[in-house]
Parts: structure tokens; sequence; C-alpha cells
């Protein structure tokens, strides 16, 4: 059966034609899928799926997003990531390797985004935050350094660099944090197509909140994200750790934020 695929121009030039047209027929797509982007579960016979390839020095990988959190493209990447594979594609059969002769082609490790939340106190009254911290360095799509451009790239969604956590930060419109049946599910951003909100962070399962937090979501109608690159925050099991975690990264210029409307109850 056809997949619904999408190979932009460019990555059908990376490829070849034959390879991209097996891949239009089918032969050598996945049905299902985790998304590069979002990592939930995708199914290309379902659902416009789009073709990203990931190229380095010597080998390339081919992985597959949602149509609606990536478009098809090409990106850069660094051959030390590539070679950080951690698992092979699976069910693609010949289409691994991208050229004739290419080495096993592999998924290269995807940063994953750990979300916490927990309520902070901001002059004098308590706001129900999520802090979200990726768990290895983002780089921009078609960049071939080796840095962490997480921070820049929110920033230039509309997030505020802060050095303290002493107001509440301005709202960020298009943006949102989903809450449903008391559980959250996802944080949208504006669609670069327009129309419908997307996921930018979605969970793999609802996260519970506490009656506390959902409460203060509840009051306010928006939710405060902060953001902060790998190893600035971690996993702290206290709210008054989370709270002495961002002090110090906002302290070190290592923390953006912006306040999210809430979607949902």
């Amino acid at each position: 059966m056809p997949r619904m695929l999408d190979v932009s121009d460019a990555v059908r030039a990376e490829i070849g034609d034959e390879e991209a047209d097996r891949l239009l027929a089918g032969e050598n797509a996945p049905g299902s899928y985790d998304c590069t982007s979002c990592r939930t579960p995708g199914d290309s016979e379902q659902e416009r799926t789009s073709t990203v390839l990931f190229v380095g020095d010597e080998t390339a990988v081919l992985a597959f997003a949602h149509a609606s959190c990536l478009p098809s493209q090409v990106v850069q990447v660094t051959e030390e990531q590539l070679q950080g594979a951690v698992r092979s594609i699976s069910g693609v059969g010949g289409g691994e390797a991208a050229a004739a002769g290419a080495p096993q082609r592999a998924v290269p490790e995807q940063a994953v985004l750990g979300v916490t939340s927990g309520l902070v106190l901001i002059e004098g009254e308590l706001h129900p935050a999520l802090v979200v911290e990726p768990t290895s360095p983002i780089v921009r799509p078609g960049s071939t350094g080796a840095g962490d451009d997480f921070l820049p790239l929110l920033i230039e969604q509309g997030f505020m660099p802060v050095t303290e956590l002493a107001a509440v930060p301005p709202v960020l419109h298009g943006w949102s944090v989903l809450l449903a049946v008391g559980q959250l599910h996802a944080v949208l951003q504006p669609s670069a197509h327009g129309g419908q909100p997307v996921a930018w962070w979605q969970a793999h399962q609802p996260l519970q909140v506490t009656d506390s937090w959902r409460a203060a979501a509840n009051k306010h109608q928006q939710v405060l994200m902060f953001a902060a690159p790998v190893g600035s925050i971690g996993r702290q099991p206290r709210e008054d750790l989370l709270r002495e975690s961002l002090d110090k990264a906002a302290a070190s210029g290592k923390l953006v934020t912006a306040a999210l409307p809430l979607a949902g109850t």
C-alpha cells in the first residue's frame, strides 16, 4: 500500500530518484515509526509523514516525522552524532542506505525533552510551572557545529532570558499548555503553515499533576514555562530544590521563560 510520505526535493537530491520513488511506492518505508521530532508513534499509512535525512561527513540517516511536526528536509549533523546512534531503523529494507555502498544507516541519538511540573513562588504568589530540560544538546537544523542551540531557538520563538525569578514573564501568544481531565498532555506551538497549533512537546502518556498545581493553573489560566540546557536543572525530587536549581540556572544565564495560556482544564 502506498505510504502518505512527503519527500522534499532536497531529500530526493540526496537519496536519488530511484530510492525516493521506492519510498513513495511504499516498498522501503515503514508503516509505524517513532517521530524523530516529538518521539511519539506515527503511521505512514494513516497520516502524512515527512522523510528527514540527517547527513554527517561520511554517513547519513533516513528518519521519519509527523508532517505536522517537521517538513521533509535534509539536516546537517556532526559525524559524532551519527556514530552515536542508539538504534537502527527497522522495517525499511534496502532503503536504509541512501546511496549504493553507503554504510548501514541508523537513527542518531535523539534529545528527549524532560518535563517537570512544580509550583514556583513569584511576587508572593504560587504559579504553576513546567521546567523543560533536554537530555542532550540541541543542534540547530542545518548546523554542522557541535554546540547547543536550545535556548537561542526558544528565544527566536519569543521566550525571554532571565537572570532572576523576580516577576511573572509576559504571555507568549500562540503557545499553550494542554491540560485535560487533570492531566498534562502537551505544550503546543503555532503551526508554521497556519491553522491549528502543533505539539512542541507531547507526553507519551498523560502526566499526572498535583491538585494544588492544577488549582493554580485554573486560577491563573496560564502556566509558566522555564527551559534550560542539558545539565542545568536535573530531576529534582522537591519543589524547593527545583527552585534552587532554577535560581542557579537564571543567575548563570542559562534560563529562558514565558507564560503560556492554559488550554483545557
